[in-house]
């Protein structure tokens, strides 16, 4: 059991402490951070009941096509809808989202409180949790769930920095998150061996894309010292 939960809580933590450490020249303030991570925890709770919900309406039938709703319709828009709202809330006009990098940052912290929950809710189910199922979302669910903060929050920033293209960054933000996940999630439900063909080069083109998003805002940052 402690095996377990260790399992079940160190990859949210590793997640949290790399994107923490990336930050490197203006770090933000732990409580703000902690407030972040608490906020993505307990939009948990919402999110299982509106995709209960939403899983009542669904208009198709068949494997792929109860798939592609699940995925996008269910699974990807409600929980990068509330993720989204609450990023705006936390810090869309918080003096300490100063730099571009920090959008990326409270989006992660965000992002991680959902996953770190969702994650052990997922390994101690009596039916679909154990160690298998720990060792495989620690390797694939968290880190996604990393990337897809990335993904919004790079774009998020950008609406903040970039006014003129304001609106056009505000959706992009969301609509990013939400296509990405929504993808990640129709490959792996739609149990179809050429669409899992795809699977691993998709995750590590995406987790390129947004290690790259990090280094893009980096180089940015008005704090990195000049030499």
């Amino acid at each position: 059991m402690e095996k377990l939960g260790f399992f079940a809580v160190a990859p949210t933590l590793i997640c949290l402490v790399y994107m923490y450490v990336r930050d490197k020249y203006e770090k933000e303030p732990w409580r703000l951070l902690v407030v972040g991570v608490i906020i993505g925890a307990v939009l948990t709770f919402p999110i299982m009941q509106a995709s209960g919900f939403a899983m009542r309406f669904m208009p198709i039938t068949g494997q792929l096509g109860e798939a592609a709703y699940s995925s996008f319709a269910v699974a990807a828009l409600v929980e990068e809808g509330f993720k989204f709202v609450a990023l705006f809330f936390l810090v869309w006009r918080n003096n300490n989202l100063n730099e571009r990098l920090d959008g990326i940052v409270y989006a992660v912290f965000i992002s991680l409180g959902f996953a770190g929950v969702e994650n052990v809710l997922y390994v101690f189910s009596p039916h679909l949790g154990g160690l298998e199922t720990a060792l495989g979302r620690a390797v694939i669910s968290v880190p996604s769930h990393s990337f897809f903060g990335i993904i919004m929050g790079y774009h998020f920033a950008l609406a903040k920095f970039e006014p003129n293209k304001r609106a056009q960054h505000l959706f992009t933000a969301f609509f990013a998150a939400w296509a990405v996940h929504g993808v990640y999630n129709f490959i792996l439900l739609s149990g179809h061996p050429y669409y899992l063909v795809v699977f691993v080069p998709f995750l590590l083109l995406f987790w390129r894309n947004g290690l790259r998003k990090i280094k893009t805002h980096l180089a940015t940052s008005p704090f990195k010292p000049s030499y």
